[in-house]
């Protein structure tokens, strides 16, 4: 009974832990591991490089004729295993005699997405179906755990971009370790060295994302060194796409054809219920068997005005692909987009999705273009709007510099005003006088010009007649 309670509080966190096991090994019973491209057998030599640093488990005995060792390197055996010393009976397996090299594991890459395999919390093979992972989650992220097969022996390169790779958990020759502690005192025993090599350092954390909307992966820093050893596993190129204006999803190396979609969310958020939500209610129909998705939390990079560099915003990326061919490649993807797109206006806020956007790539000419010039409209807008925008203001500030435009604001004197008053005042013989309060020149005194030219405005200057001057007193 106790340990049906154990299993049942166990359960919620391992729903929501990834598992990613390491698939290279350096067992002495790999076939792979050898030249030959088979295990040594009794009249063999077996030679291993000296100045190669190994780990190497042995499983069972073998006879063998002789063997050279490293000088810097360890053999784990198991219950029962060890070497013999051949007596020069006929073994029907061994015909000839010959030297057996084991091969070098130092390109084994821990950024190298092909060695490692998703696995369930059972310890089994987790079925791909309808969900992947973009390729830098297809390497260990920063909350998951780690699994190196028991009974094995390994080397890996953990050269990094950064000094340490945060992980949950890593378990290893049976053990697992999920304290810092445990595993500082691991890496400084024996065998570490011989397992693990490169700039980079391992770090057991212990703790799991804090955050239901998600956590980001937090492998772009070695973005660089993923692509390069899945590319040169693939041959060194992209797939050739066969969709209008290929898409790119963050993190992952390859444009695709399909649908993108990127969520702005609140924090009412759950990943993990809008990923049950999404397979359940719409994975699982009939017409969309041959659709994959990949939904994660990313960082997008941000500018202002696209050159001041900004802080990454965090968002919801979903990414859809599917099995179409020619003109109907990712025509399935964007109808589930579109069945997507339409969930969140209907129920969005109470999913926590405050808005969506969705971007599709297809083989079909009509369904690519339509994608594409909607972008392409959108960012004209802006443009467009942005200058419009900018001649306004312009045009504003030039006509009030005019004195064309006046604005219903306290006026203060500007450098340019002060510049345009004259050097000294009008003669006393002046029929008027300057008044303080405008910035202005006096009408002209040429006898038989009429009042309304006499008045009428001169860009912004202004003229009044002073009701307490009597041009009468003055006459003789």
């Amino acid at each position: 009974t106790d340990w049906v309670i154990l299993v049942s509080l166990l359960l919620p966190a391992a729903a929501v832990a990834v598992y990613k096991q390491w698939i290279p090994n350096t067992n002495f019973e790999t076939a792979s591991n050898w030249d030959k491209g088979r295990v040594p057998c009794a009249s063999d030599v077996v030679h291993f490089e000296k100045n190669k640093v190994i780990s190497v488990f042995i499983r069972s005995p073998h006879a063998l004729t002789d063997m050279y060792l490293p000088l810097n390197g360890e053999l784990v055996l198991a219950s029962g295993a060890g070497f013999a010393a051949f007596d020069g009976s006929w073994d029907p397996g061994c015909d000839s005699a010959a030297t057996v090299r084991f091969t070098d594991a130092k390109h084994y890459t821990w950024f190298d997405p092909t060695l490692w395999q998703a696995m369930s919390p059972s310890g089994e093979l987790r079925p791909s179906g309808h969900i992947f992972s973009v390729d830098e989650e297809r390497v260990p992220c920063r909350y998951d755990d780690v699994i190196f097969q028991p009974e094995t022996s390994f080397r890996v390169n953990v050269d990094s971009s950064r000094q340490v790779i945060h992980l949950h958990s890593i378990s290893l020759m049976g053990q697992e370790f999920r304290s810092p502690e445990a595993w500082a005192g691991y890496l400084r025993g024996p065998s570490a060295p011989l397992q693990f090599q490169g700039n980079g350092t391992l770090q057991v954390t212990g703790t799991g994302c804090p955050d239901k909307s998600g956590c980001a992966c937090g492998n772009a820093p070695d973005g660089h060194r993923i692509c390069a050893a899945l590319l040169e596993a693939s041959g060194r190129q992209c797939p050739a796409l066969m969709c209008q204006s290929p898409l790119q999803p963050l993190g992952h190396c390859c444009r695709v054809c399909g649908a993108t979609i990127s969520l702005d969310f609140t924090p009412d958020f759950d990943l993990q219920k809008y990923r049950d939500k999404l397979v359940q209610a719409l994975l699982s129909q009939p017409k969309y068997a041959g659709v994959r998705m990949a939904i994660s939390k990313v960082h997008k990079a941000q500018t202002f005005l696209g050159v001041i560099p900004q802080s990454p915003t965090p968002l919801i990326q979903i990414v859809l692909m599917d099995d179409g061919v020619g003109a109907q490649t990712g025509t399935t993807a964007e109808q589930l987009a579109a069945d997507i797109m339409e969930d969140i206006a209907q129920h969005g806020e109470s999913l926590g999705i405050a808005n969506g956007k969705m971007e599709v790539a297809t083989g079909s000419t009509s369904s690519g273009q339509a994608g594409s010039h909607a972008s392409s409209r959108m960012a004209a807008g802006m443009v467009m709007g942005l200058l419009f925008s900018l001649l306004l203001l312009g045009g504003i500030l030039f006509l009030y510099r005019k004195g064309k435009l006046r604005l219903p604001t306290l006026r203060v004197p500007q450098p340019w005003n002060r510049a345009e008053e004259p050097a000294s005042p009008e003669p006393a013989s002046d029929k008027g006088f300057d008044n303080p309060m405008f910035d202005v020149e006096p009408p002209s005194a040429v006898p038989g010009e009429e009042m309304s030219q006499e008045v009428a405005p001169k860009d912004h200057q202004v003229f009044y007649l002073n009701p307490l001057y009597d041009a009468s007193e003055t006459e003789t």
